[in-house]
């Protein structure tokens, strides 16, 4: 294994602890207040630190993770073309939606996540979108390079299909952090979807399907060749972040929210198994076309 697999996986590990103890912070120790009094003075300190940065750390850890793994397995070329559109079209979305309210409602972010862009938008924000819209986006990519499907429809579908598994994963998250006792951003308004406005919904779905194209223009129409072991990453990344939305949406709001929960299992855990179930196990015969990207077959013809 070589060394940037192995920090990938490290990364990748970090990522998966910090999200535990996260959870352990928030289900079992905040709710007990108890058993922070019960530390030491030192242990006090030590947990209010970890508290007040684990947001940062997992979500830091993520982007690392997702980045090698881009790096070491789409080369350096579509994962800087995947990630500079992520985080800077979603930066700008998540700018426009604190102030203005398009295109997401009306919402804030609290504290613990960071420092905030502008004073509206923690950093950490623009790069979740861009560790968990990759994962989604080569899920979905790669499972649709196995159905016979012309060009233009698997490569739209590609986008679709992403943003979509993007958008489920925000059905486990947006309550989990806006609807909990311990919140990290908020809603001015009750919206009409479990306390989000549907306009939330559309937001995220446009926001990843703009960031998905713009990537989509330079990587090309050709497929990425991919086979299913080096999927585990991105569907291990997708899965894990959204057990940690959907077990603190389960243990701390009210039973409507597992209508939620089945709808975000069925859009989006349940395709992105199949999808990556569709991946060969063995490397495709044909070779990956990369050398023309979409931008330049549009000239071209």
């Amino acid at each position: 294994m070589g060394r940037i697999a192995i920090a990938e996986r490290a990364c990748l590990v970090g990522h998966c602890l910090s999200l535990a103890f996260g959870l352990a912070g928030l289900l079992l120790v905040l709710p007990n207040p108890e058993f922070i009094t019960a530390l030491p003075a030192f242990g006090q300190r030590a947990f209010a630190y970890s508290m007040a940065g684990g947001g940062v750390v997992y979500i830091v850890l993520g982007a690392i993770a997702v980045s090698l793994y881009a790096y070491r397995v789409l080369g350096y070329q579509r994962w800087l073309t995947f990630m500079i559109p992520a985080v800077g079209l979603s930066l700008c979305s998540e700018l426009l939606g604190t102030s203005t309210g398009f295109p997401f409602g009306a919402y804030g972010y609290l504290d613990g996540l960071g420092y905030k862009i502008a004073g509206l938008v923690p950093f950490t924000i623009p790069l979740s979108w861009f560790y968990v819209g990759l994962s989604c986006y080569v899920i979905a990519r790669s499972g649709l390079e196995q159905l016979k499907l012309p060009t233009w429809t698997r490569l739209i579908g590609s986008i679709v299909v992403g943003a979509g598994l993007l958008t489920a994963w925000d059905f486990v998250l947006d309550p989990a952090m806006s609807q909990t006792p311990y919140p990290f951003w908020q809603f001015q308004d009750v919206g009409e979807f479990f306390g989000m406005p549907y306009r939330n919904i559309t937001g995220w779905l446009g926001t990843g399907m703009v960031f998905m194209t713009a990537a989509s223009l330079f990587w090309g129409k050709g497929t990425i060749g991919l086979r299913r072991e080096q999927l585990n990453t991105p569907l291990a990344i997708y899965l894990i972040n959204f057990a940690f939305g959907a077990l603190i949406t389960l243990a701390q709001l009210d039973h409507r929210f597992w209508v939620m929960m089945a709808i975000s299992v069925g859009f989006g855990v349940v395709p992105a198994i199949a999808l990556w179930r569709k991946v060969p196990v063995e490397t495709p015969d044909v070779a990956p076309v990369a050398s023309e990207t979409v931008a330049e077959s549009i000239v071209a013809s």
